[in-house]
């Protein structure tokens, strides 16, 4: 029977979880913040009362099953800011804050510069940008009202003004726009990953056979709706480059380049509306 925190965690592990997963499923159900893991080990003879141990035993289950961690903790951590997630969203991803980093150079020269986030799911991106320059104009699009939801409550909660809208891309949003961002689903539809995927949102993930229907959307619209020398800044998958920056090239803009992650993987490719 597990008891202390220092047996709980060693229960976690003889069930199958890394080390890590069990560390922040530990906190949760402590009540103490994922960043706080040397709490752990200045506590390690504490016990945990019987209803964390039963909420600890079911959302190692949960995990075991695919789960994952972010929507267990209902937390996300992105760019500085502690987002609320849960499945009706992605859980955002580090490789995005590329993203995040390439838009606010774009858009450095305009304080008051007005951007738009398409897909903005749990407003990870809109709320990264408006949060570092507050004097950005943002705005951000779903086309799902249970994203929106999500999204809206993470602005309201961190005290960040961005205007949401319902639509399809650039459907429903006014500019134009300094810049237009982008974390599209990008997922081929026959993938071998969508398994592993399978808790998050499919329509967040997969776009036609090949992966590019909505990126092609998106490219095609941008164009009638950046100011001159604005700029389409998009993400993709990691063997994605080569064939968005032809769209982006076929399109007409310039100045057209990829972005790595802190993988080394050519993660982000845009082009410039001269």
């Amino acid at each position: 029977m597990m008891q202390t925190v220092t047996d709980a965690l060693a229960y976690l592990h003889a069930m199958g979880l890394d080390r890590l997963d069990a560390q922040l499923l530990a906190l949760h159900v402590a009540g103490r913040p994922a960043h706080d893991r040397a709490w752990l080990l200045t506590h390690d003879t504490g016990t945990l009362p019987a209803p964390a141990l039963a909420s600890l035993q079911t959302l190692a289950q949960r995990r075991l099953q695919g789960e994952p961690i972010a929507y267990l903790t209902g937390h996300k951590a992105f760019y500085g800011l502690d987002l609320q997630v849960d499945a009706r969203v992605l859980v955002p991803r580090p490789d995005t804050e590329t993203l995040v980093d390439w838009a606010l150079e774009v858009l450095a020269p305009t304080p008051n510069a007005t951007v738009v986030d398409l897909g903005t799911g749990s407003g990870a991106i809109a709320l990264a940008l408006k949060h570092t320059r507050p004097a950005l104009r943002v705005q951000a699009v779903d086309y799902s009202a249970d994203a929106l939801t999500v999204a809206q409550a993470n602005a309201q909660r961190l005290g960040l003004e961005v205007a949401f809208a319902q639509g399809s891309w650039l459907s429903g949003v006014t500019g134009p726009f300094h810049a237009i961002v982008s974390n599209p689903p990008y997922i081929r539809e026959d993938d071998e990953h969508m398994p592993a995927l399978r808790h998050e949102p499919r329509q967040a993930l997969t776009a036609g056979a090949d992966g590019l229907d909505d990126i092609r959307a998106i490219v095609d619209q941008a164009r009638q709706r950046l100011l001159p020398n604005g700029w389409l800044l998009l993400e993709h998958g990691y063997d994605q480059a080569p064939a968005v920056r032809a769209l982006l090239m076929a399109a007409g803009f310039t100045e057209v380049q990829s972005r790595q992650d802190l993988a080394g993987i050519e993660r982000c490719s845009g082009g410039n509306w001269a």
